[in-house]
């Protein structure tokens, strides 16, 4: 079975930074793109990072943009966001996801229990 499993959440001051972890195991990570998506308190899932299955290529939310950064190590099936200048907005519950399309929500992805971050002075 697909297992996926964050952690690195945390509560962060305003123009902090938080370094998200998620092991993956049940399937063959290095062939797969993957992605980070949130959901902030009594809002909707939204897509924030994609990247290929190689590392080649990487795609960001306008928001995530310049300040948030994916990444991944396939020797360890590792991915891995690092949020940088975080803001009250960026407030949510943070998942690992295996998407059908790494840059963009899909009804078939498999999220993990997610990873709570927590912007606030």
């Amino acid at each position: 079975d697909v297992q996926l499993v964050e952690s690195g959440g945390g509560l962060v001051q305003p123009g902090g930074s938080l370094r998200l972890s998620c092991v993956a195991s049940g399937f063959t990570f290095s062939t797969v793109g993957m992605s980070w998506v949130r959901q902030a308190p009594g809002k909707g899932l939204e897509w924030v990072a994609g990247i290929s299955s190689g590392s080649n290529y990487v795609w960001y939310e306008d928001f995530a943009d310049g300040r948030f950064t994916i990444s991944r190590d396939n020797r360890k099936n590792m991915l891995y966001l690092q949020l940088n200048n975080l803001q009250s907005d960026d407030t949510a519950m943070y998942y690992c996801s295996k998407p059908s399309d790494p840059g963009r929500l899909g009804p078939t992805d498999i999220r993990g229990q997610g990873t709570q971050v927590t912007v606030s002075s």
